[in-house]
């Protein structure tokens, strides 16, 4: 059974920093990419930032410079380091990954959130 399982996050005041991580079980699959989202009251879901096996980053325009993703791929996991963060930062925040298997494509699959408040 695939489990996607965050944790780190909490109450920091603003201009403080939390890093957050995801443990991603079911060795035998490939995930890629790794991926957080969140998703703050009344808003729609927003991919946050994204990250392949190889490394490859991308972040969306208002975490950029704050935010950094990194993954450990020997323990299927990935991190998100939060700083600098500001009140517009509170949401949950979902990991996400992609997984294949000798080739074959399994779906998507999301953990199961973490609260993130930012407090001014």
């Amino acid at each position: 059974q695939v489990q996607l399982e965050e944790s780190g996050g909490g109450l920091v005041q603003a201009g403080g920093s939390l890093r957050l991580s995801c443990a991603a079980s079911g060795s035998i699959f490939s995930f890629n990419p790794m991926r957080w989202y969140r998703q703050a009251p009344g808003k729609q879901r927003e991919l946050v930032a994204v990250i392949t096996s190889g490394g490859i980053t991308n972040y969306a325009g208002s975490v950029k410079g704050r935010f950094t993703i990194s993954r450990d791929n020997a323990k299927n996991s990935v991190y998100l380091q939060m700083n600098s963060l500001k009140p517009e930062d509170t949401a949950v925040y979902y990991c996400n990954a992609d997984l294949s298997s000798a080739g074959l494509n399994y779906g998507t699959f999301w953990g199961q959130g973490t609260q993130v408040t930012v407090s001014s």
